[in-house]
């Protein structure tokens, strides 16, 4: 299978015989044919974590591959342990069109080295826990992978049940989403999940750290990149803004990461989605598909400690395997359950995330219906360069150092059409200029490097003293104006994302 095509470049605005008669002909003899196995409604093996997130999505990628025999799926079937997620159960949701596969992402340190959980900042007893918790929807015709994300502090309210732990009955109770694993692991996880979202489970996954790290080892790291540093002392991540290769302990890092702005949850949750549509790209455009023996090493790295329902094997992987073969990151797409209150305070629980139930209501029905959660954009839209501070509130005064008469005027009216606050006073630059430069005072340097991804190419020249505004001075090379975006990091996804549309541009 070819790789798919990357993600087109951000928009950019211009600026510059018959049978023998003596013998008679004798029917063609007919092979009896083995009757045709009905094709089952299957789901890929994925483990999330925060390393379900990633892997999460991996794991429906990997198996899109077209030429693994069923020997091999068979001896990875082998390998998983299988968890009775759905016995008993009672009073289900009706089953909609596709598939849908609750992944839960758990602790599992104590299967991590000792060495590592040092390096990694994985102390601590093992807690036994879920903190990630998506629904992947497989659609019928498999051309789409639609991944929900649910907020492990969502407030829920858990159906009556036995606590594993206490041996006592409960009756239904206001609850954070993640206490329904501790109290009641898969099966009860799977009850509340659709008890809120009235969404028919159809497999349950479960991974850990361990085979969230050797998964992305074996893939050769994937890649990512931040408009801001991304410092944590708490999982010891520390990145500079740019672009970066990750390898299976410096993921779990960046995955895990809750304490790098005020959004604690809500951006570690934007982060795994744009780590698992930049894990998706690295399956599909490494040769990982269509290569049995990287299939198989991937695979096996995704299955090595995931915990499955008992009807999720080989036949699934297989059916799904061949379905799947055209995917691509344009093929899925990410969303968070829509918030409506961010603190809402319950008594004896605390600060949860109250869903936006009319909102939530709309996005659960597109994964009954199997629709697309991104049908309103067009299939291509061009994805725009992250920032860290939002174009409106960055001033900047263009000039013109190229000699070119009115590219000063044409530069001003395509930053302000990106969104930036400019001065609509373009002017000449008292000196030429060999390249664009941009000139900031240190004090407003991330304001700067905003400007900056807007205009590939230039060069950043610190001014102290200079203020709030910033200058630009065009120089002669300068042809386009990229489209950027700010996120505002403390607030959840307002909409539903492509893979796309967030992986790596070839100049963030």
């Amino acid at each position: 299978m070819p790789s798919p095509p990357r993600s087109p470049s951000p928009t950019a605005r211009s600026v510059g015989g018959a049978p023998s008669p003596q013998r008679r002909p004798q029917p063609p003899r007919r092979v009896p044919r083995p009757p045709a196995r009905p094709v089952r409604s299957v789901r890929p093996p994925r483990r999330p974590r925060w390393a379900m997130r990633a892997v999460t999505t991996l794991s429906v990628v990997v198996l899109a591959s077209a030429g693994i025999g069923h020997a091999v799926v068979s001896s990875l079937d082998a390998g998983i342990t299988r968890v009775d997620a759905f016995k008993d159960m009672k009073n289900r949701p009706v089953a909609g069109h596709g598939m849908n596969v609750l992944l839960v992402g758990t602790d599992g340190r104590d299967e991590i080295s000792e060495q590592d959980r040092r390096t990694y900042r994985l102390g601590g007893q093992p807690c036994h826990c879920t903190d990630t918790m998506m629904i992947v929807h497989i659609a019928e015709d498999r051309d789409r992978a639609s991944v929900v994300s649910l907020p492990r502090d969502s407030y829920a309210e858990m159906p009556a049940h036995v606590d594993q732990n206490s041996g006592r009955r409960h009756g239904p109770h206001p609850v954070k989403l993640n206490a329904a694993y501790a109290e009641g692991g898969p099966q009860l996880t799977i009850r509340t999940v659709e008890n809120m979202t009235h969404v028919k489970i159809d497999h349950y996954l479960e991974v850990d750290f361990t085979s969230f790290m050797k998964t992305v080892d074996v893939l050769g790291g994937v890649t990512v990149c931040t408009p801001t540093p991304l410092k944590d002392r708490y999982t010891g991540l520390d990145l500079a803004p740019g672009t970066h290769t990750l390898k299976g302990g410096q993921a779990l890092q960046y995955v895990r990461a809750r304490h790098l702005d005020g959004a604690s949850d809500l951006g570690r949750m934007k982060r795994q989605q744009r780590f698992l549509a930049a894990l998706i790209e690295k399956a599909t455009s490494s040769g990982v598909l269509l290569n049995p023996m990287r299939f198989r090493d991937v695979t096996r790295a995704v299955l090595g400690s995931v915990r499955a329902d008992a009807g999720f094997g080989t036949d699934e992987l297989l059916d799904l395997g061949r379905a799947m073969r055209t995917f691509s990151p344009s093929s899925s797409e990410f969303a968070t359950v829509p918030v409506g209150q961010m603190n809402y305070q319950v008594k004896g629980i605390g600060s949860t995330l109250k869903w936006d139930q009319t909102r939530a209501a709309g996005l659960f029905q597109a994964l009954r219906d199997d629709k697309p959660l991104t049908e309103d954009r067009p299939r291509r839209a061009p994805a725009a360069v992250p920032v860290e501070v939002a174009p409106d509130q960055i001033r900047v005064q263009v000039e013109n150092g190229s000699g070119t008469a009115g590219l000063a005027k044409r530069l001003d009216a395509a930053l302000a059409a990106t969104g930036f606050a400019t001065t609509h006073q373009p002017t000449t630059a008292p000196v030429r200029v060999a390249h664009t430069v941009i000139s900031y005072d240190p004090r407003w340097d991330r304001s700067a490097r905003s400007l900056a991804a807007a205009l590939p190419g230039s060069e950043l020249r610190a001014v102290p003293g200079q203020g709030p505004l910033l200058r630009v001075t065009a120089g002669p090379g300068l042809k386009d104006v990229k489209k950027v975006r700010f996120e505002d990091p403390a607030q959840p996804e307002q909409s539903a994302v492509r893979g796309n549309e967030v992986v790596c541009s070839e100049t963030a």
